[in-house]
C-alpha cells in the first residue's frame, strides 16, 4: 500500500544539507500526460532506478540488472520509497556516507499510460503499462512476485517487457549500448570521476580546471533535441538557430579544416573562413559553429549560401562559432557550457580585428526561453537553440541542446521529379520522403515551392545523373501521385520547410529552401518534438522581463533592423478554424489537401480575397466528397448555414440567396465543401447595377497561350477605345478574364447590350481569332469570347477562389507584363501564398480606385 504521508520515508533518510537531492517541495502535478524516468544510480552495487509517476509522487523500484527489451527477460525490480517529482531531473552525485551515495545520471525519461486506475493497480500488484521514453518503447508489465510461503510481499515486484514491435533479443541489450544519460549525454563513470558534478547546497556547482589532453580524435558534433518550445528558467541559455551548414573547424599547427556532419572538408568551398580561423592565436583547436549566408539584416539564407554568397540577395560568408572542444593542448568538452563559452568569447574578442566580420561569436540570453523565441520568431528567424549551462559537450543528441523552430523545417529524401508544365524549366516538382524505423523509405508528398530558376536547373542537372527505373519508396506512390515521375536513386536532400505532417505521412504547405550536403540520406527520418526535460519549469504567465546577455560586450554579433513579420496565427483565426467538422477530410486528393488547408489558406488570403466577395450573391460549387467526386451548384439557402454565410431576401421574391461579409463567411463556405465560390458582378447594395464586366476568353484546347494573349490585348485595346480600363485574372483553367471595374450606376440591361456590342466589334473585324457563339464547332482555332456573364444572375470565378480541378487551381490577378510567359497552370494553392509574398506590390494596382462608367449609346 502507498503510505498516507507519501514521502515520509524519503525525507527521513536524507540529510538535506549535505545531500543535492531535492526535499520535498509542494510541487503538485499537472494535468495531462503521466511522466517516467530511470535513473542509473552507482550506490554500493550499481542499480537502475525505475520511477513512474502516480499522482503526486514517483513511485520507485530498484532493478539491479536494469530494464530489458526482451520479453523473455524477468527483471527483479525491488520497491523502494516514494520519490518527489522534482526528482526526475536529479542528475550528479550524493556524497559518500549518505543514504544511496554515488553517482546518478538520468539513463531515460518520457511519459507513460495505462487504462485504469494506477492507485488500484499497485495494490493489486500489476500493472500493465505503455512507456514513451527515448530508449524504452512500448508494453512493459510490473508484477508482484510472492513469497516461498506463498504469500504476497510489497517489496519484490518482476519488471517484464510486452511482446511487440519495440521487444528485442536479450543479445541487445539496451543498458550496455546506450548507457549514457539522455539530458546531459555523460555516462556514470564521468559522473563519478568528475567533481565538478557534486552540487552545494546554494545550487551552485564547483568544477575542476578542464585537463591537459591530447587533440581529440572524435569529430561528432553535439545534437539537439526538437520539442515545441524553449524552457524557461536560468538552467538554459538561447541562442539563435542557425540556417547554413554545422560545421567543426580544426586547427592542426596552424592549417585548418572544416568538417562538415557527414565529414566531408568544406575548406575549399568557403576560402574566406579558412583564412581567417588562421589569424587566431591558436596553434591547435576545435570550434563548433554554422557557416552561414547573412544578409544585411543579419538574417541567414540557406540558398544563397549554396550559391557562395551570391543570388538575388546581397549575402556574405560567415562562421559563427558557438562552442569551443579544444584549444592549445587543453581538452574542455567536460568543462561546463557558460565556462567553455565564456572562453570562446574572450578568444574570438582578442583576435577581432583579425577576423575581419567573417568569423563571429553567437551570443546567447540566459532563461526568458518563451520570450526569447517569439522574438526570433517575430524577425524571421529559423528558431532557438536552448542549451544546459551546466552540461558538458558529449557528441550526441541528448535533451541537454533542445531546439524549438519557427516553422517545421527538416531535411528529406528526394526520390523522384515531375516534368515541368507551363514556362517553367527543368522540373515540376520533387517527390520526398523519409525512412521510418525500419529503414524503409515512405513517401511524404511532392515539393513544388522554393525554387529559383537557377537551383531548378542546378538540381535537374544531378536528378538526371541519378534517374532509375524503379521507385525507391516503399510502397511506392500510386496513380496521380505516380503518373509522369522520374524515378531517381535516394542519394540527396532537400531542405523543405511544412506546415505539419499529416497522420497518412504526407507534407502540408511544404517549400524548397536547398539542398543538404552535409548529412547522409540513409539517417533521414522524421523529427518529431519530444516533451521538454522534467527539469524545465513550465510555463508561467507572467509578464516578459528583458532578457539578460552573458557574453562581453565586444563579442556580441545581433542581427539588427529585421522587420520580416511572424508566421504565427492570430487567436481570433485559430478560432474560426476550430469551428471546421472533419478537418482532415481530403479535398485535393492528387496533394492530400484537407478542409483545414482551405480553410487556413481563405484566412490567410481573406485581405485580398474579400473585396472581390463580400457582400456579392454567390454560386457555389459544393463537393462534399472532394475533387474528382461528384459536385453541385448551389445559390440558395438550407437549413443549418454554418457561421459567417448569410441569405438576402430578392426583391422579386422567391428563395434568397448567399453571400458572405467575412474570413468567417469564407471558412462557413469550406464547411459546406465548397471548392467553387462563385460572384455577381454587382453588390447587394446596389443589385441592379453592375460595378464591374467580365469578359471570359475561353480559348480552344489546341490554341497556343501566345494566341491567347494577343487575343486578351486585343480585347484590352478595345475597351480602351471606350475609355475603359482593364485587368486580367487566370481562371484556373485554359483561359483568361477580363474585369472592367464601372461605377454602379448602368442598369444590367445595358450593361449586357455593351458588353455584346465589344464582342461583335471584335469578332467581326478578326473573326479567325474570336467567335461570340458557345457552338464548339465553331471554336476551332479561335478565341471563344463569352460576355454572356455580364446579365442580371449570372456569375464568374472569385478572385482567389479555388476551381474543383486537379492540383488546386486558383483564379489569379495578375499584371499585364505577366503574361510573357504561359501561365496555364502557375498558380495553385501550395504556391499562391508564396507568390504574394514576394510580389513588390498589387498585380491589380488601383482596381479600386478606377472611376469610369460603361459608356451610353
Amino acid at each position: 500500500m502507498v503510505p498516507v504521508d507519501k514521502l515520509q520515508q524519503y525525507a527521513e533518510r536524507r540529510d538535506f544539507e549535505r545531500t543535492p537531492e531535492p526535499a520535498p517541495g509542494s510541487r503538485r502535478a499537472k494535468k495531462g500526460e503521466l511522466r517516467f524516468v530511470v535513473q542509473a544510480h552507482a550506490a554500493r552495487a550499481k542499480h537502475y532506478d525505475f520511477r513512474l509517476q502516480v499522482g503526486d509522487v514517483l513511485v520507485s523500484w530498484a532493478v539491479p540488472k536494469g530494464p530489458s527489451l526482451d520479453p523473455k527477460d524477468k527483471r527483479l525490480a525491488v520497491r523502494t520509497e516514494d520519490h518527489p517529482l522534482e526528482y526526475a531531473a536529479f542528475e550528479g552525485m550524493i556524497p559518500k556516507g549518505q543514504y544511496g551515495g554515488g553517482g546518478v545520471i538520468v539513463w531515460d525519461e518520457g511519459t507513460w499510460e495505462m487504462e485504469g486506475d494506477p492507485d488500484k493497480a499497485l495494490e493489486e500488484g500489476n500493472l500493465r503499462f505503455v512507456l514513451h521514453g527515448q530508449k524504452l518503447r512500448g508494453r512493459f508489465h510490473l508484477t508482484r512476485t510472492r513469497s516461498r510461503g506463498g504469500k504476497e510481499t510489497d517489496k519484490n515486484w518482476l519488471l517484464i517487457k510486452g511482446r511487440d514491435e519495440a521487444a528485442r533479443s536479450a543479445a541487445e541489450s539496451i543498458v550496455t549500448s546506450a548507457p549514457r544519460s539522455v539530458l546531459s549525454g555523460r555516462s556514470l563513470e564521468e559522473v563519478k570521476g568528475a567533481p565538478r558534478a557534486v552540487w552545494t547546497k546554494s545550487g551552485e556547482q564547483k568544477f575542476e580546471p578542464a585537463r591537459a589532453a591530447r587533440f581529440p580524435a572524435a569529430r561528432e558534433p553535439q545534437l539537439a533535441t526538437l520539442v515545441e518550445e524553449p524552457p524557461e528558467g536560468d538552467g538554459y541559455v538561447h541562442e539563435v538557430k542557425l540556417d547554413g551548414y554545422r560545421v567543426l573547424a580544426e586547427i592542426r599547427s596552424g592549417e585548418v579544416k572544416l568538417w562538415s556532419r557527414g565529414k566531408k572538408d568544406f575548406a575549399a568551398r568557403f576560402p574566406s573562413v579558412v583564412r581567417s580561423l588562421a589569424e587566431l592565436s591558436l596553434e591547435d583547436a576545435l570550434l563548433d559553429g554554422e557557416v552561414v549566408a547573412l544578409d544585411e539584416k543579419g538574417l541567414t539564407h540557406f540558398q544563397a549560401l549554396q550559391n557562395g554568397g551570391g543570388g538575388a540577395k546581397k549575402t556574405t560568408i560567415a562562421y559563427v562559432v558557438f562552442d569551443l572542444l579544444y584549444a592549445n593542448g587543453v581538452d574542455v568538452r567536460k568543462a561546463p557550457l557558460l565556462e567553455r563559452k565564456e572562453l570562446l568569447a574572450k578568444l574570438l574578442g582578442t583576435s577581432r580585428k583579425k577576423l575581419r566580420g567573417v568569423v563571429r561569436y553567437s551570443d546567447h540570453v540566459r532563461g526568458h526561453g518563451p520570450e526569447f523565441f517569439a522574438e526570433a520568431c517575430q524577425l524571421g528567424m529559423e528558431g532557438v537553440v536552448s542549451k544546459r549551462v551546466d552540461a558538458p559537450y558529449s557528441g550526441t543528441r541528448s535533451h541537454a541542446w533542445l531546439k524549438s523552430k519557427c516553422m517545421k523545417r527538416q531535411e528529406f529524401v528526394i526520390g523522384g521529379y515531375t516534368d515541368p508544365s507551363g514556362s517553367r524549366r527543368g522540373f515540376g516538382a520533387l517527390l520526398v520522403g523519409l525512412h521510418d524505423e525500419r529503414g524503409k523509405l515512405k513517401y511524404a508528398g511532392k515539393v513544388g515551392t522554393g525554387f529559383s530558376e537557377r537551383s531548378l536547373k542546378q538540381i535537374k542537372a544531378r536528378l538526371s545523373k541519378l534517374v532509375q527505373d524503379k521507385s525507391p519508396f516503399d510502397p511506392a506512390p500510386r496513380g496521380a501521385e505516380a503518373r509522369g515521375v522520374h524515378w531517381v536513386k535516394p542519394e540527396l536532400l532537400a531542405e523543405v520547410t511544412f506546415s505539419e505532417v499529416t497522420e497518412g505521412g504526407k507534407l502540408r504547405h511544404p517549400s524548397f529552401q536547398g539542398l543538404r550536403e552535409d548529412k547522409s540520406a540513409e539517417d533521414i527520418g522524421l523529427e518529431e518534438p519530444s516533451p521538454l526535460p522534467a527539469d524545465a519549469p513550465p510555463r508561467k504567465g507572467h509578464s516578459p522581463k528583458s532578457p539578460r546577455t552573458e557574453a562581453p560586450p565586444e563579442a556580441v554579433q545581433e542581427p539588427k533592423g529585421a522587420t520580416t513579420k511572424s508566421s504565427g496565427r492570430s487567436g481570433s483565426n485559430a478560432v474560426l478554424l476550430r469551428s471546421l467538422t472533419h478537418p482532415d477530410r481530403v479535398l485535393f486528393h492528387e496533394q492530400g489537401l484537407t478542409k483545414r488547408d482551405l480553410a487556413e489558406y481563405y484566412v490567410a488570403i481573406a485581405d485580398r480575397m474579400l473585396p472581390h466577395v463580400a457582400e456579392r450573391l454567390l454560386t457555389i460549387v459544393r463537393c462534399p466528397g472532394g475533387e474528382g467526386s461528384p459536385c453541385f451548384f448551389q445559390k440558395h439557402g438550407k437549413n443549418g448555414l454554418p457561421e459567417g454565410i448569410h441569405e438576402w431576401p430578392m426583391p422579386e421574391g422567391g428563395e434568397p440567396y448567399l453571400f458572405v461579409r467575412d474570413a468567417a463567411g469564407l471558412v462557413g463556405l469550406v464547411q459546406l465543401g465548397v471548392l467553387e465560390i462563385h460572384v455577381w458582378g454587382s453588390r447587394i447594395d446596389r443589385l441592379e447595377c453592375p460595378d464591374r464586366l467580365i469578359f471570359d476568353l475561353d480559348p480552344d484546347p489546341d490554341l497556343d497561350w501566345a494566341r491567347l494573349v494577343e487575343g486578351a490585348l486585343d480585347v484590352r485595346d478595345e475597351l480602351g477605345k471606350h475609355g475603359l480600363e482593364s485587368f486580367v485574372k487566370t481562371t484556373g483553367g485554359k483561359g483568361v478574364h477580363l474585369v472592367v471595374p464601372v461605377e454602379p450606376v448602368t442598369p444590367w440591361p445595358e450593361a449586357k447590350k455593351f458588353c455584346k456590342t465589344i464582342a461583335e466589334t471584335l469578332t467581326r473585324e478578326s473573326p479567325k481569332r474570336f467567335v461570340a457563339t458557345m457552338t464548339k464547332q465553331k471554336r476551332k482555332g479561335k478565341i471563344f469570347i463569352d460576355y454572356l456573364r455580364n446579365a442580371r444572375e449570372a456569375t464568374a470565378i472569385a478572385a482567389y477562389s479555388t476551381r474543383a480541378r486537379p492540383g488546386a487551381p486558383i483564379s489569379t490577378p495578375v499584371a499585364w507584363e505577366e503574361l510573357a510567359r504561359d501561365l496555364r497552370g502557375e498558380f495553385r494553392l501550395e504556391e499562391l501564398l508564396e507568390r504574394l509574398a514576394h510580389l513588390k506590390g498589387d498585380p491589380w494596382p488601383g482596381f479600386f480606385e478606377v472611376r469610369q462608367r460603361i459608356p451610353e449609346d
